[in-house]
């Protein structure tokens, strides 16, 4: 597994042998340099609403214009791609090239695999465990700017891979860009524009090396609920996305609830909230081993808070703060697994309103339990491996 430096012990601890690729910079730190001395304070977001990229119903919703597919590639989708992958792509083709993978499974964000692959020959397929806009961006994008006058028919992102495909003596093509197939660990009709050939993975959860607290021996006595903000939330200051006025606020409107509510905060945080009798506030407990204890689960949208209650068949509160909450909210009403606040509605009283309903209607059980069986209906990580090999000596073949 190639994967920055910081990475490292994680992923030695997971068992797995680790390929350091890119200078000994933690990706936090890159962030905080870049938006510091090199670039804008505060992150850069669209003057336009991006919420029709995340409707489910591709067939229902109009392809974004030039004007606003373009300025997300310019502004956002090529920045992104160098701050997280031009520091990697000499160190991972100088490995791929000395141990010559026959597939290289990409993160999605994670170009730099999609040009090493293509260096060796290897085969090449964005791994998914959340809504990936890709091919639907670039759909719209080839759409838009054919459209265009000679003159203004700009393509960084063409231009971004060209230029490192050409450092390896390789052309661009449309495959660096979406991959030979892909590999999504998502139900198949919650998924946005899949690849054309797409192979599913069951989610497995997974924490790394955690340790079980003592609290979690016995089957809780009232309904557990969890309310998580997911891992980087307990380090990065960025990823807290409620206020500790507005955890106080829930805190307080959820006292009086004959529940037992586990919330997962940074230290600090914790340090400055009075809890009630019924909340437990912890740092950090495993997903895997507490969500089969619990009812519901309260989170903000992330890719394990979401995948996690799915697979074990929990109905969802999201906090809409992910940036594919629309396509989670869009979720939780059509499958009935759940219900989503907008950010800007998150308040105590509404998640204690939300939260009623998910404990008293029967429904959004069913629901959940319908998602959780078409989750685990798809393949093992085991039982992937021979469609893997298929598809790889296909892709494979092309420039063995």
């Amino acid at each position: 597994m190639a994967a920055a430096p910081e990475f490292t012990e994680t992923i030695t601890k997971a068992g797995l042998t680790a390929v350091p690729v890119g200078p000994d910079e933690a990706l936090e730190e890159r962030i905080r340099r870049l938006r510091g001395n090199e670039g804008p304070a505060d992150p850069i977001v669209p003057n336009f609403p991006t919420d029709p990229l995340y409707d489910l119903r591709d067939d229902e919703r109009e392809p974004f214009p030039w004007e606003k597919i373009s300025w997300l590639y310019d502004s956002l989708v090529v920045p992104v791609a160098w701050i997280l992958n031009d520091d990697m792509i000499e160190d991972l083709v100088t490995f791929c090239r000395a141990w010559q993978p026959d597939l290289v499974l990409c993160d999605a964000m994670t170009h730099a695999g999609a040009i090493a692959a293509d260096a060796v020959g290897a085969a090449h397929a964005r791994l998914l465990y959340w809504h990936d806009l890709n091919i639907r961006m670039r759909r719209d994008f080839l759409r838009a700017v054919k459209d265009q006058p000679p003159g203004r028919r700009t393509d960084m992102l063409h231009d971004w891979y060209e230029e490192w495909a050409g450092k390896f003596g390789r052309p661009f093509s449309e495959e660096l860009v979406v991959g030979h197939f892909a590999v999504n660990v998502l139900p198949e009709r919650t998924r946005l524009d899949p690849h054309e050939q797409t192979l599913s993975l069951r989610y497995v959860p997974y924490n790394g090396h955690s340790v079980v607290p003592p609290w979690l021996y016995e089957k809780p006595r009232v309904p557990r609920v969890l309310m998580t903000f997911g891992i980087l939330a307990l380090s990065w200051v960025e990823e807290r996305r409620m206020t500790v006025e507005q955890l106080q606020d829930t805190l307080d409107s959820l006292a009086d609830l004959d529940i037992e509510l586990v919330i997962t905060l940074a230290e600090e945080v914790r340090e400055q909230l009075t809890a009630p009798a019924n909340c437990r506030m912890v740092g950090f407990v495993p997903l895997d081993v507490i969500l089969p204890t619990c009812s519901i689960v309260i989170h903000h949208g992330g890719a394990g808070s979401f995948n996690g209650p799915l697979v074990h068949g929990l109905p969802q509160l999201i906090l809409e703060y992910s940036i594919d909450a629309p396509a989670k909210q869009q979720i939780m009403a059509e499958t009935k697994a759940g219900l989503s606040i907008p950010r800007d509605e998150v308040t105590g009283p509404r998640i204690r309103q939300d939260l009623l309903r998910l404990m008293n209607d029967e429904t959004f059980r069913e629901g959940a339990a319908q998602l959780q069986r078409e989750a685990l209906a798809q393949p093992t990580p085991n039982a992937l491996v021979p469609e893997l090999e298929q598809m790889t000596a296909q892709f494979r073949s092309r420039r063995a």
